[in-house]
């Protein structure tokens, strides 16, 4: 049987292929978070009674979301909660830290400049992360950029969260996007094994919150600065 070869795409229908999407993490990724979020940490253990965790420990517990991180705090002393207390304690976690979500947050070097050039390409964004998205927007719209972003979705936006590659697909989904035509930037394990799991490709940040060094999770790049993002990108061939 013949196979019928098929005439090229008509350029109308090109035209209306879905932009190239950039969907990035937030703690540890667009932004250096690590101070509000510690500070906020040690709050909620200081009304349990105990010391507080030095930052420089405390902040390798960070991007793994709210409850995590509490649960990280407290295994520092050795303790375990019952599911109910940590629900508590993530309440008023998330009480204090929304009304401190930017004292000391501020966007990683390079980043506005970084999404004004991806912007001039015809690219759009999104972000994906296990921070609850409520605080994920009023960071963004404290810092002045939320409004760059086509899906803001955080680990209580869809019935999964990261390193489910489901939550990074219907982030792409809510964006507009084209799973062939994106890719992720994160900071973390979780980041790298949530685009793995999606089958999209991954670009990993080396300045964010990590216990081991990024590249040990064999990101397709890594980058030292935002300045380096355009090149991993093209060296991806995502356009």
């Amino acid at each position: 049987m013949t196979v019928p070869i098929l005439p090229p795409m008509p350029f109308a229908m090109q035209q209306r292929l879905p932009p190239p999407l950039l969907v990035f993490d937030l703690d540890g990724t667009l932004a250096d978070t690590a101070g509000d979020l510690v500070a906020s940490l040690n709050v909620i253990l200081a009304r349990e009674g105990l010391a507080g965790v030095e930052f420089a420990r405390a902040r390798a517990m960070v991007g793994g979301g709210a409850r995590a991180l509490i649960q990280s705090g407290l295994s520092v002393h050795g303790i375990t909660v019952s599911e109910p207390r940590l629900d508590s304690m993530l309440a008023d976690f998330l009480a204090y830290y929304e009304a401190h979500v930017a004292d000391e947050t501020a966007l990683f070097p390079g980043v506005a400049r970084t999404l004004d050039r991806f912007e001039a390409a015809g690219f759009t964004f999104a972000v994906c992360t296990n921070k609850v998205e409520y605080p994920s927007v009023l960071l963004l719209t404290a810092l002045g950029i939320a409004g760059r972003f086509r899906a803001i979705c955080g680990k209580d936006t869809f019935p999964v969260s990261k390193p489910n590659g489901d939550a990074l697909l219907q982030t792409i989904a809510r964006a507009g996007g084209d799973r062939g035509r994106a890719v992720m930037i994160g900071d973390s394990k979780t980041d790298i094994d949530t685009a793995r799991n999606a089958g999209i490709p991954v670009v990993a940040v080396n300045f964010g919150y990590t216990s081991e060094p990024v590249d040990t999770f064999k990101p397709d790049r890594v980058i030292g600065h935002y300045d380096e993002l355009w090149g991993a990108v093209e060296a991806l061939g995502v356009t």
